[in-house]
């Protein structure tokens, strides 16, 4: 990017990925990072207006005069939420995506980065899963409707692009994972759910802690904070309307088991796991490659995994009290 003032508008700020970046962006000031002393960086949550209505949301783009969007707001959730509330997952995530995208349009932003996930891809596929494959058949049954429109963006960003010839482009994170993130025992992800509810155990003192499903399921996982740079360097150096897939490498997929395995030694519990195979598993697997951010960002480093599980259990401990619940 060149060093002319940028005015970074990162709608969702406040949940996982945002605060993350929000830290990222910070450690960069601290430093006097070239980049960052030419950007003004804001970071909105719902409180700052409900990107579902189209008046408001037109409001906050206003009010800010932003140059370049990350687009995080999404209603989110896991397994058994999104199970159970497939079609308000689709409305509501079709509405503040076709707000966000016309309200940068209309404002004349120069870029837009917005955030789809790995469970957007077809359910019955080839592995590993790449960019080209997002629309090559229906996902899998249990989140349609938050698949669909995470889809969407793709074919909104096409459109601009097409129409108006707008730079809005879309990343592809694997399973994210670390602090801030939504340890709801319902809405949240696996990790954070398990960290939670394990932590729940400890507190308790119990001697066996189930896991809902088989615990067989393959998944990626990626750190908020990798996440958060792989973010911060899109925005910067990627200019394609086409997707580009953030994920761990293929060899880093481990299963639940394993998840939930870490998780255990990370709070030092000592009772044993079980798993509760009249739950449903969800997906099996949805390995996604990530040749293509290989190629054009070759010496970025992941942390390894077991690291991030044991820093995202400390800050949970640390922030039991203030933690989304």
């Amino acid at each position: 990017m060149s060093t002319e003032s940028r005015v970074i508008l990162v709608t969702g700020g406040s949940g996982l990925v945002g605060q993350a970046i929000k830290t990222v962006i910070n450690e960069e000031k601290s430093q006097n990072n070239e980049n960052s002393k030419h950007e003004t960086w804001i970071f909105c949550g719902s409180k700052d207006g409900d990107l579902r209505d189209k008046a408001q949301t037109d409001a906050l783009f206003e009010r800010h005069q932003p140059t370049h969007v990350i687009h995080l707001a999404a209603m989110v959730g896991g397994l058994f939420h999104n199970m159970a509330h497939n079609l308000d997952f689709f409305r509501e995530n079709m509405a503040i995506n076709d707000n966000v995208l016309n309200a940068s349009y209309k404002h004349k932003v120069k870029k837009v980065v917005s955030c789809l996930s790995t469970c957007i891809f077809p359910d019955k596929t080839t592995y590993p899963i790449d960019e080209t494959m997002v629309h090559n058949g229906p996902p899998h049954s249990s989140n349609f409707g938050y698949s669909y429109a995470k889809r969407m963006i793709d074919v909104l960003n096409r459109g601009y692009h097409e129409t108006y010839g707008c730079t809005f482009t879309s990343v592809v994170p694997c399973n994210v994972f670390g602090p801030h993130d939504n340890f709801s025992v319902q809405a949240g992800h696996v990790v954070p759910a398990l960290i939670r509810r394990m932590d729940d155990a400890v507190q308790t003192g119990d001697h066996q802690f189930c896991v809902l499903g088989s615990g067989r399921p393959l998944r990626q996982f990626i750190y908020s904070l990798d996440l958060a740079r792989l973010f911060v360097w899109v925005l910067r150096n990627y200019d394609s309307v086409e997707p580009i897939i953030l994920s761990v490498d293929e060899e880093d997929e481990v299963p639940i088991s394993t998840v939930a395995e870490m998780i255990k030694k990370a709070h030092g519990f000592s009772g044993e796991i079980v798993y509760d195979t009249t739950k449903a598993d969800g997906q099996y697997k949805k390995t996604a490659s990530n040749k293509k951010l290989r190629s054009l960002y070759k010496d970025f480093k992941f942390t390894p995994f077991e690291t991030a599980i044991h820093d995202t259990v400390a800050w949970y401990k640390q922030n039991r009290e203030h933690a989304r619940l």
